[in-house]
């Protein structure tokens, strides 16, 4: 092994994709055991993968009305010749314009995206790496506030070089960002002598499934303008939003205040507002021209295909049907959240209040034998190997309090989730019950005998 290790590069052989973590974990667990209600109906159910098919058969209805939007069907094919050959990095200028046009859309029609600035990439995985090698060197660090996605990690330091410096957030005010917290972090990378190039935001949150209000996005961006650093604001679930407040981007607040607009980049994907994660569709919107320009050349290596552009082009185009998109997607993903969210509630199991994203930050630091990082992982063992649940632990999201969990629940049918809340309930139950027996024993070196306490709970009675 050291052998092959000589012989390959620090990248092909360094650990800093992630694949070894309790999230990727997780996944593996599944892959090896899946549930299947009837073929396997013991095996591990995936809660752990934030995808959004709630919606797909309107897409399906639309693609079987308009076979002429895409050049595999007889009615489309005239066009094969031309969008085959396509392959200019600009990208299709009916593709900028519609990603451009949807970008608005779900910005609530308040800010405009020039087309020009659109740029490709594959999926958000490519664009946020193609936007850290914009911006940063190897060595050089991105704020990004914790808890946070875990293949952030991955994404932007595995292949960059760039390392990542978590903002610490806490559940005392429900993990918003605060400027102290920023200020923190970044005195502390100045200390160690790190070069801080930037501050990396999701909103909404993954995993909080939270948005950020207009006046944090102004502190963020007016630190970001004190320190004369980059923002990198990750708005790939933008669209999810299923109740108050509503989204606000980055975009929009821009125009309400006085800042180096060099510094604001975006990142945008179609894989969770449309749930198309296999397209690949990933977009960096940057208002530095250098940046453009430069993501432009770099987007050579993750392309999305011709085909893809000219379909998703018309799909996009169509406004009456995007409209109605979202907002049966909306619809539908508050329905699915409710029946979680109260599934939970129903055994005592609270969750972070969120109005977005395809998941819940789920609190069970009530069941953790030990309120530290070991504890959490002892109880999400046996959420993985015994309940047979994919759900991902808090460390993971590299979230200072043990005890949290994401817990994703748009990835399957309803029949899924209710066996998913069926296992959970189980799960509490039995740990209620061995619970019992300790609490009777201490009674009963305080009381003596059953039968004493009995005559207590009849004194009990008399007073209440």
């Amino acid at each position: 092994m050291e052998k092959q290790h000589q012989l390959l590069s620090k990248i092909a052989t360094n650990e800093r994709h992630g694949e070894n973590s309790p999230y990727f974990d997780g996944w593996k667990a599944y892959d090896s055991n899946p549930f299947h209600p009837t073929d396997n109906p013991d095996g591990v159910i995936q809660m752990g993968l934030a995808e959004n098919p709630l919606s797909f058969d309107l897409i399906i209805d639309w693609i079987k009305k308009h076979p002429t939007a895409s050049i595999c069907t007889p009615e489309g094919a005239n066009m094969f010749k031309d969008i085959a050959n396509f392959q200019d990095y600009h990208g299709l200028r009916e593709f900028r314009r519609a990603i451009a046009k949807f970008m608005e859309r779900v910005g609530g029609g308040r800010v405009t995206f020039d087309p020009d600035r659109i740029v490709m990439s594959g999926g958000a995985t490519g664009a946020n790496e193609t936007i850290t090698f914009c911006l940063a060197d190897p060595g050089d660090a991105f704020l990004v506030p914790s808890p946070y996605y875990p293949a952030f990690d991955r994404d932007l330091g595995w292949r960059t070089g760039v390392r990542i410096i978590p903002v610490d957030c806490h559940s005392s005010n429900n993990f918003q960002i605060t400027k102290a917290a920023l200020e923190a972090a970044y005195d502390k990378a100045q200390q160690d002598g790190i070069n801080v190039k930037g501050l990396i935001i999701a909103n909404p949150s993954n995993p909080l499934g939270t948005t950020l209000d207009r006046e944090t996005v102004k502190i963020i961006l007016s630190f970001i303008n004190e320190k004369n650093i980059h923002i990198v604001c990750d708005e790939i679930y933008a669209a999810t939003i299923f109740s108050a407040p509503n989204f606000v981007s980055i975009a929009e607040v821009i125009e309400e205040m006085d800042c180096n607009r060099d510094l604001i980049h975006i990142v945008y994907s179609l894989s969770k507002d449309m749930g198309l994660p296999g397209f690949r569709v990933g977009i960096v919107y940057s208002y530095n021209d250098a940046v453009v320009h430069c993501a432009r050349k770099m987007s050579s290596f993750g392309l999305v295909s011709s085909q893809t552009q000219y379909l998703l082009a018309t799909i996009l185009s169509d406004e009456e049907f995007v409209g109605n998109f979202l907002a049966e997607s909306s619809k539908r993903l508050k329905k699915r959240h409710s029946i979680f969210t109260k599934g939970l509630e129903q055994v005592g199991i609270s969750c972070l209040k969120s109005n977005a994203g395809l998941f819940v930050w789920m609190n069970l630091r009530h069941l953790l034998k030990e309120q530290t990082n070991d504890g959490e992982m002892a109880l999400w063992r046996v959420i993985i190997n015994d309940v047979k649940l994919n759900v991902s632990p808090g460390s993971s999201f590299h979230c200072i309090e043990p005890g949290w969990f994401r817990v994703c629940f748009a990835n399957m049918d309803d029949e899924t989730v209710d066996v998913a809340l069926k296992r959970i309930h189980a799960f509490v139950g039995e740990q209620k019950e061995r619970e019992m027996p300790k609490k009777t024993n201490c009674w009963k070196k305080i009381f003596g005998s059953a039968s004493h306490l009995v005559y207590l709970k009849r004194v009990l009675d008399l007073h209440m």
